[in-house]
């Protein structure tokens, strides 16, 4: 009796294991080349919740997912702001990591405020490492992290380390193709 009881509770979990592992989303949460990856609820520069990464699926996007301690790729942005790529296939945006700065989360929204107007742009915050999280971004602490997705949400490009010369040109070269399909 014991044995048939101890039987039919296993068989329970794993019919739970399989419904569990059923319900996932189909994206893959792990930013790598090759991965897709969902979208998940940030912040915006107020701090009003529920906020997902805009045109995820829809438009080639290069996420910077910046330590505001850290801004060692604003070549990046500025390279790509010089291509004039179509903004009806492509848009660059930003999501800025603020659990792993020493700088007050009130005065990073406000400088993020400021530079939202002065661009004309949306500028995500992530205040408890939500996005590194869900992506597996790993150690994102003194990081400007630069991730091109396709339209796919499949990451195409991934770099947590200064981007520049020729690996520049290769980052530039993989939107101009993802926007070509």
């Amino acid at each position: 009796m014991v044995h048939k009881k101890r039987r039919m509770q296993v068989v329970i979990m794993v019919a739970l294991a399989v419904l569990v592992a059923g319900s996932f989303t189909v994206y893959v949460n792990a930013a790598s080349v090759g991965q897709a990856v969902g979208n998940v609820q940030l912040f915006d520069s107020n701090n009003n919740p529920g906020k997902y990464i805009p045109d995820l699926g829809r438009k080639v996007l290069t996420v910077f997912y910046v330590d505001p301690d850290s801004t060692y790729n604003e070549s990046v942005r500025d390279a790509l702001k010089a291509e004039n790529l179509d903004k009806s296939k492509y848009r660059g945006m930003g999501v800025i990591n603020l659990d792993d700065t020493w700088k007050p989360n009130s005065l990073v929204r406000t400088m993020i405020r400021k530079k939202e107007r002065k661009f004309n742009s949306v500028i995500l915050t992530d205040p408890s490492h939500i996005l590194q999280k869900a992506w597996n971004l790993g150690n994102c602490n003194d990081k400007d992290v630069v991730i091109v997705i396709g339209k796919d949400r499949v990451v195409r490009y991934i770099s947590n380390s200064k981007v520049s010369g020729a690996e520049l040109q290769k980052l530039i070269g993989i939107v101009k193709a993802e926007m070509a399909k």
